[in-house]
């Protein structure tokens, strides 16, 4: 592995500490250049304190893709405006967590839990301090080992390291498969370039199997040049960490989501800087398609109206024709809360295949199911209408 080399070391420090710097003056006092201009649904800010609206930072709305009872996980909550207004959507059987690093940040969030609380008639926010590159360490629960043990010396470092391992393993911050879903608000490009694959990697680890995150996010549409990348202050102003447009969707399907979707995307240019345009971007991205593929006779027609598509797994589906897929794919094309049900019409079989039954389905192959699988190979039915025409008043038009 290679080291970090010392200039680059310091590089990094200073972008850390220009991004905690900066978020800590704007949980003090009001500033405008952290954020993009958003609306949101004015009936769930009534009930927010005025010092909350006014010290968010953010780029889009991702609160407006929750639902109730939902388990939802806010990254870099901030003043926690995004977590009061789900709070709201998600009602008293939901739960979300705000994960922020910044302590004026998470003190400004919980300030106002209690008040909040009493007038919603539950409390259902959390605000926990970790970074959002690696939410395994709860480092309310690090801060508390420092305290009883501070470091003096080298070799005890190893037992801090230790320490946080442990706390990873037995305490973790956010559990694997324990939420359903990840929103963020212009957060994810605030961590360092070397840091964003985990970053992702721990989304999609906090997920259960068919949540999704939904990220609002500045992109740019071509890459920011070396100076812009180690200057602070642009770092912090959501300007030089941000992703090129096509590779922030990339780095969804890289780390194993499926129906990786653009759900709003900012016409005019936030910022434009050396001919280099940055906008809002919205995407939404699903978890679930790992699995064994088993062939149980299904089939899946695309509606259109293009004329053939793929997806995430490279199944090509051609208008009009009955698709051969597996279980699981047949269970992802059907699900209602997915990305593909409005374009798909499903063929269930017409005698179910047991799971255990099943054989091995070739998902590298794209072939048409012959309607006589789906029947089965004894069906013989001849059916009749009485005379009745299939378009008249009593009939099927």
């Amino acid at each position: 592995m290679t080291q970090a080399q010392p200039q680059e070391m310091k590089v990094n420090s200073d972008l850390e500490r220009e991004v905690l710097e900066r978020y800590k003056s704007g949980a003090k006092a009001v500033q405008p250049s952290l954020c993009c201009p958003t609306s949101y649904d004015n009936n769930y800010l009534e009930i927010l304190p005025q010092e909350i609206i006014d010290k968010d930072y953010g780029c889009g709305d991702p609160t407006r893709y929750v639902n109730a009872g939902e388990v939802v996980v806010d990254l870099g909550s901030g003043a926690g405006k995004n977590c009061y207004i789900i709070a709201q959507k998600v009602g008293e059987s939901g739960k979300v967590i705000g994960v922020d690093f910044n302590d004026e940040m998470l003190s400004l969030s919980r300030k106002y839990q209690d008040a909040i609380a009493e007038k919603l008639g539950y409390k259902n926010t959390e605000f926990v301090k970790g970074k959002i590159q690696d939410l395994s360490l709860n480092l309310d629960r690090v801060q508390e080992w420092l305290r009883a043990h501070p470091i003096a010396s080298v070799e005890e470092i190893s037992g801090f390291e230790a320490t946080c391992d442990r706390l990873r393993r037995e305490e973790p911050l956010i559990p694997d498969d324990s939420v359903d879903v990840v929103v963020s608000n212009c957060v994810l490009n605030l961590v360092r370039s070397q840091d964003k694959k985990q970053l992702f990697r721990e989304i999609y680890r906090v997920l259960k199997r068919g949540g999704r995150a939904v990220i609002s996010d500045i992109v740019c549409d071509e890459n920011p040049t070396e100076e812009m990348m180690n200057d602070p202050e642009l770092w912090s102003g959501c300007i030089s960490g941000a992703f090129r447009e096509d590779e922030f969707l990339a780095m969804f399907e890289e780390a194993g989501f499926y129906g990786v979707e653009i759900l709003t995307r900012q016409v005019e240019p936030w910022q434009a800087i050396d001919g280099i345009e940055f906008r809002s971007l919205t995407v939404r991205a699903y978890k679930g398609k790992d699995g064994p593929c088993l062939d149980r006779n299904q089939a899946v027609i695309y509606k259109g109206p293009w004329k053939q598509v793929m997806d995430d797994d490279g199944h090509i589906l051609y208008r009009g024709q009955r698709m051969a897929v597996c279980d699981k794919t047949f269970q992802l094309y059907g699900d209602r809360h997915g990305p593909y049900h409005e374009d798909i019409i499903p063929i269930s079989p017409y005698q179910e295949i047991p799971l255990e039954e099943a054989k091995e389905f070739d998902c590298l192959r794209n072939s048409v199911r012959n309607p006589k699988l789906t029947k089965g190979a004894d069906y013989r039915v001849t059916t009749d209408n009485d005379g009745d025409s299939c378009c008249s008043p009593s009939g099927c038009c």
